[in-house]
């Protein structure tokens, strides 16, 4: 049995996922006037996808299921082929920190939850 259920660690892998972002992001900016730089991304789908696969524990209960990840691989930052444009920029990092603020909200009243839960057990 786990300490903590799937959405706690599901908002946890998001945590994560908006902290790694969030570099890449700043990296694109810092790194705007650097002849031949190319925007990078934070790979969203299979990287996000693998760690809530992992963490869900999800199993294979019919053979039409696909399978499921078991590892979290590194991060993958790949290249757009696009020059940095500051003000798409700009707009991702505001919602990158929007988003990342939600999920850090999200998981401190699910603390709270758990706390006022084992406060009324008493």
């Amino acid at each position: 049995m786990e300490l903590f259920d799937r959405t706690i660690n599901r908002l946890s892998a998001m945590a994560d996922f908006r902290a790694q972002r969030h570099k890449v992001i700043v990296s694109n900016v810092i790194n705007m006037d650097v002849p031949d730089y190319e925007s990078r991304e934070l790979n969203f789908g299979d990287e996000l996808g693998n760690a809530l696969d992992k963490r869900a524990g999800l199993v294979k209960t019919d053979a039409r299921h696909l399978a499921a990840s078991t590892e979290m691989g590194n991060q993958e930052v790949v290249t757009t082929g696009e020059r940095v444009k500051i003000d798409k920029e700009m707009g991702n990092l505001a919602e990158n920190q929007l988003m990342y603020n939600l999920t850090i909200e999200l998981l401190a009243r699910k603390f709270r939850s758990l706390s006022n839960t084992l406060k009324e057990a008493r």
